[in-house]
């Protein structure tokens, strides 16, 4: 199915690596014109390159307003803007000064809350358009070693449920992603308690599966117009025992 968005414009944030970059390289593979968006113009660059169809680079800064307003200029009429852009934590809450904390929800949250708000008008105005989030299976679970990642992600589903439920009925789509352990380099990115890189990557993340084949599955339920999409492996099983056996879940990822 190699032209489902054919004719879509798709802005994708956090394009120059993992999950964003997978994402660029499947939905041009399906048609779409894609913008690709993060700090690093050097690597949207790169996966600029790998794009099947028409690529254009828009390099900026989620935690900067002013660069968030240029950029949604620039970009012009957008009809699915995903949000891949974020990162991670390995520290304790203990452990974790408070600027860490603020800087990751600066940049996995209200980032993210700020440019939805500046590309949000124009499709409600044209009366449709489609907003993904890339959120996690911690954005149900909380774990050791994640609290500020966790309560960004979480945010994230209080944020797109609510406007799913408000704009919905004006022709806007809102899909949240939930991925669980995907082979990136989210962990080597991800902030220590005094906000340096943890510089290693995680023994689950070797492991998982692989952001090219979590793509097809990711841009399957954004065709679809899914209201939640979950992929990863066993880890994912946390969403439901968090709803059903919360007590089971509590021991399971309990700290020895």
């Amino acid at each position: 199915m190699p032209d489902r968005l054919k004719g879509k414009v798709v802005w994708i944030t956090g394009a120059s690596s993992g999950i964003g970059e997978a994402l660029a390289i499947q939905c041009s593979r399906e048609g779409a014109r894609v913008i690709l968006s993060s700090r690093r113009a050097s690597e949207l660059e790169r996966v600029r390159k790998q794009c099947s169809g028409e690529a254009t680079i828009l390099p900026f800064d989620l935690v900067d307003v002013d660069q968030i307003a240029d950029a949604t200029s620039k970009a012009g009429l957008v009809d699915i803007l995903i949000h891949s852009g974020g990162v991670s934590q390995r520290s304790l809450a203990k452990d974790t000064d408070l600027q860490t904390d603020r800087a990751i929800m600066d940049i996995d949250y209200f980032g993210t809350v700020a440019l939805t708000k500046a590309v949000l008008p124009s499709m409600l105005a044209r009366g449709s358009g489609h907003i993904v989030a890339i959120s996690s299976v911690l954005g149900y679970v909380g774990t050791p070693l994640r609290s500020a990642y966790a309560a960004a992600k979480h945010a994230l589903h209080g944020f797109f449920d609510s406007l799913r439920a408000e704009v919905e009925k004006d022709g806007v789509s809102v899909t949240i992603v939930c991925p669980g352990y995907v082979r990136t380099n989210v962990s080597i990115n991800a902030f220590t308690g005094d906000g340096s890189a943890y510089g290693k990557t995680d023994m689950t993340h070797q492991k998982a599966i692989r952001a090219e084949d979590a793509a097809p599955r990711i841009v399957d339920g954004i065709v679809k117009k899914k209201h939640e999409v979950i992929v990863g492996g066993k880890e994912t099983l946390a969403i439901p025992l968090k709803r059903f056996v919360p007590s089971l879940l509590a021991r399971m990822v309990r700290m020895k």
